[in-house]
């Protein structure tokens, strides 16, 4: 129980030392920038970085949106007509090959019952009368031709019977005139247009869910015509959506829709993306960062230098301690953990990158 005690007290201590250490440090930057110069340890404490004039590959930044992968996409028919006698799932469900959707109670179906009862009926006659045919054949009392005939009509009873079977599975029909309406794929329900105890006809209704296969989703973003030319298939992507904004997914461009909206100009490219977790849902806005496959040369800033007041763009430029300069700048882009510098700074200027915000509310309110 002591050491215990004496762990946690060594850990407080350790905390409450760290706290006064960095009180001490924005103390002490204060003190240095009223009295206009950086003291030796100031300048130990603040990290600098050094702007530099180099090649870099540019990005073209697109929006877009995330949709379903329409070749692992199906949307379910229905065979017949009738009421929804049993609906098994909801919007959203995750289901697997072969799970009942919902049952149909269906007069279309128990046609098909009774035509199945026909023809196990005809194909017994059938049966029985080729039996009599060859027996009487044998001993001389019936025809060859009586005797083929008997065998045409017995293959014609097989077929019949054999065909309403087949079509029975392919309706799934169960017991009651219930028709079975199975998923085909495994995958998320993403529409449906069914509720329980609602009656419809095949000839006029449309799909009665569609199921998505979400393994992996399509991104389709909108180029502008005057980007058109920095698209290539296979050019490489970043993703990143509203709902997980720190998460970047790596893709390709997969297809290049050659053809232009008339009304807002803009071209559609296709890229497919890994859904591990079934994070991306159809539908959310995404931003697309599109590397380029040129390159240009520009100044770089470092990103963790910038201020951002009164809505513009700042960094420190250290000359000593004794000359520090506020700075606006203008920005053209980020790439990576850089910005593209358009103007307000030269190649091999030092900016100050760790606790220039706090330098800089001293120096503009000295």
């Amino acid at each position: 129980m002591n050491l215990n005690k004496n762990k946690i007290t060594f850990v407080f201590m350790l905390l409450l030392t760290t706290f006064f250490m960095n009180c001490s440090h924005d103390k002490e930057v204060k003190e240095a920038v009223e009295s206009n110069c950086l003291t030796d340890s100031m300048v130990g404490l603040i990290e600098f970085d050094t702007i530099q004039y180099k090649e870099v590959t540019t990005r073209l930044h697109l929006s877009g949106k995330i949709t379903e992968n329409e070749d692992k996409l199906v949307k379910v028919y229905p065979l017949v007509g009738g009421y929804v006698k049993d609906l098994r799932v909801e919007l959203g469900d995750y289901v697997n090959k072969g799970d009942v959707l919902a049952v149909i109670q269906s007069t279309e179906i128990a046609d098909f019952q009774n035509q199945l009862v026909i023809a196990e009926s005809n194909l017994n006659i059938a049966e029985k009368n080729l039996q009599v045919t060859q027996d009487m054949f044998e001993g001389g009392l019936s025809s060859e031709k009586d005797l083929v005939v008997a065998k045409k009509e017995y293959q014609k009873a097989v077929g019949e019977l054999r065909r309403i079977k087949e079509v029975m599975n392919i309706y799934g029909v169960g017991e009651f005139s219930a028709y079975t309406i199975k998923a085909p794929i495994s995958g998320f329900i993403t529409e449906k247009f069914i509720t329980e105890n609602m009656q419809f006809r095949m000839d006029n209704t449309g799909q009665l869910f569609t199921i998505a296969n979400l393994d992996n989703v399509w991104v389709i973003a909108n180029v502008f015509e005057s980007d058109i030319d920095q698209v290539k298939v296979g050019s490489e992507v970043e993703v990143t959506t509203l709902s997980y904004p720190d998460h970047i997914y790596k893709g390709k461009v997969d297809k290049i829709f050659n053809v232009l909206n008339k009304d807002s100009r803009v071209m559609k490219v296709r890229i497919i993306l890994d859904n591990a977790g079934y994070k991306l849902k159809p539908e959310m806005f995404a931003s697309i960062s599109l590397l380029s496959e040129s390159t240009v040369k520009s100044l770089l800033a470092p990103e963790n230098s910038l201020i951002f007041d009164n809505n513009k763009d700042y960094v420190l430029v250290y000359t000593d301690p004794c000359n520090i300069e506020i700075r606006s700048i203008e920005r053209i882009d980020k790439i990576d953990k850089s910005v593209r510098i358009q103007s307000g700074l030269h190649e091999g200027e030092r900016v100050i990158t760790k606790r220039q915000l706090l330098v800089y509310n001293y120096l503009i309110n000295r």
